[in-house]
């Protein structure tokens, strides 16, 4: 069977069973979830063993330690795969929750109801905790979904499949609510982009190449961040203490994901005094950094390799930064509207005009005033997790937890009415 028809078989059993999902109770999803939980914590150490051989590889294949690091499932991330799971349990289903209702002078009650998006599309690269996140959310909110992880994390997505899988099938759940392709070629991949009418929505996860190619050859609408460029503006006042924890965080903290600080953008007014503090405190941590001319004229003697447009619109992923200084507020907004993603973006500043003025003016998913970058993600959102951060306008934003993997429906009640 070539792959458009063994394509046809995955989403034909995943749509049997979002049809399924559709209607289940919301007890009945818990109690299977939390067994899902329970699967992880139990299948741990299978699941450490599958991840080492992938990171082995991947090593073996010159990946990068930022890549390594995406790649690696430690104690805490596997227990922190438990923990999303039972939160996404603990959340209010909202699949049937009426989220307005009218009355029409004519008598009749028009609902708008929350209902399941159908079968979903997950493409994504190293991240094995992406089976987790996505098998939970999907089947939380009412949706079969189909899962198509890289080559590079296929044991360790494997062994998470399989004990979600176990698990939903011993509390009874006999339908395909999730299905893991374990063949990573890309003719499986052109299958899943050609599905339109069998899967409802694709979510890319994973770089901008990955991201683009399937934003570009995709019959399915997907829902996308093409890259995460994200900004951390220190202004003129700001906390200098504050700000150092902010940026140490936004950047060092994990640099291998999208919320992570690509540019640090530093007011003229402060940056004689912050640029040296941060930058001896980034350069003890690893970070190579790019600034400015101005930059690498207050930070003479430190390494500093110029900055250039290019690297204004990197995403690199990795412990390197670019520094620009800049010489007011409405210059840092300009900056970021030109290189920004529309991701994640902040402003660290005791100014509560300044602070509003950011927020009015920078078209990011997530804004913030006086904190990382590094909270946009669902967890942190307390969306218990999210299927991926969206920077489109079409039709959500910023993290994709359970309301977000809905659409609506019009339930009209009449009694007998027609129309004249």
């Amino acid at each position: 069977m070539d792959a458009k028809g063994k394509m046809k078989d995955i989403t034909d059993r995943a749509k049997k069973a979002a049809r399924v999902l559709s209607i289940m109770s919301a007890d009945e999803k818990n109690r299977i979830l939390l067994a899902m939980a329970e699967a992880i914590k139990k299948e741990k150490d299978a699941i450490k063993q599958a991840n080492v051989q992938d990171a082995e590889a991947a090593r073996k294949n010159g990946k990068n330690e930022a890549f390594i690091d995406r790649l690696t499932l430690t104690d805490k991330r596997i227990d922190g795969m438990y923990s999303m799971i039972r939160d996404v349990a603990s959340l209010e289903d909202p699949v049937g929750k009426t989220i307005e209702k009218t009355k029409r002078p004519n008598g009749l009650v028009i609902e708008k109801i929350r209902v399941p998006i159908g079968v979903i599309g997950i493409i994504y690269e190293s991240r094995p905790n992406v089976t987790a996140d996505c098998a939970a959310l999907c089947f939380k909110s009412g949706n079969s979904v189909i899962l198509r992880g890289g080559s590079d994390s296929v044991r360790s997505n494997t062994a998470i499949y399989k004990a979600l899988k176990k698990a939903a099938e011993s509390e009874g759940l006999k339908e395909d609510a999730f299905i893991l392709i374990e063949d990573t070629s890309r003719d499986m991949v052109d299958a899943m982009l050609e599905a339109a009418g069998d899967i409802d929505l694709i979510m890319p996860r994973g770089g901008e190449s990955l991201i683009r190619q399937v934003a570009e050859k995709s019959r399915v609408p997907v829902i996308k961040h093409y890259k995460g460029i994200c900004h951390v503006y220190v202004d003129k006042d700001a906390d200098l203490k504050m700000a150092e924890g902010i940026c140490m965080n936004a950047k060092i903290q994990r640099p291998g994901v999208c919320n992570a600080m690509e540019t640090m953008l530093v007011h003229e007014g402060v940056a004689g005094q912050f640029l040296p503090m941060i930058a001896k405190k980034m350069t003890e941590a690893g970070v190579k950094l790019k600034g400015c001319s101005r930059t690498r004229e207050i930070l003479e003697g430190t390494d500093v390799e110029e900055a250039t447009d290019e690297d204004y619109m990197t995403e690199y992923l990795d412990l390197i930064l670019n520094i620009r200084v800049v010489g007011s507020l409405d210059e840092a907004i300009k900056h970021i509207a030109k290189y920004g993603s529309n991701h994640s973006d902040a402003i660290v500043t005791q100014n509560r005009g300044n602070g509003l003025e950011f927020t009015k003016r920078v078209d990011s998913s997530a804004v913030y005033i006086n904190a990382s970058t590094r909270f946009t993600d669902g967890g942190e959102f307390g969306k218990g997790a999210e299927i991926g951060i969206s920077t489109d306008k079409l039709h959500a934003r910023g993290p994709m937890g359970l309301e977000e993997l809905t659409s609506y429906k019009y339930v009209v009640h009449g009694k007998g009415h027609v129309r004249q």
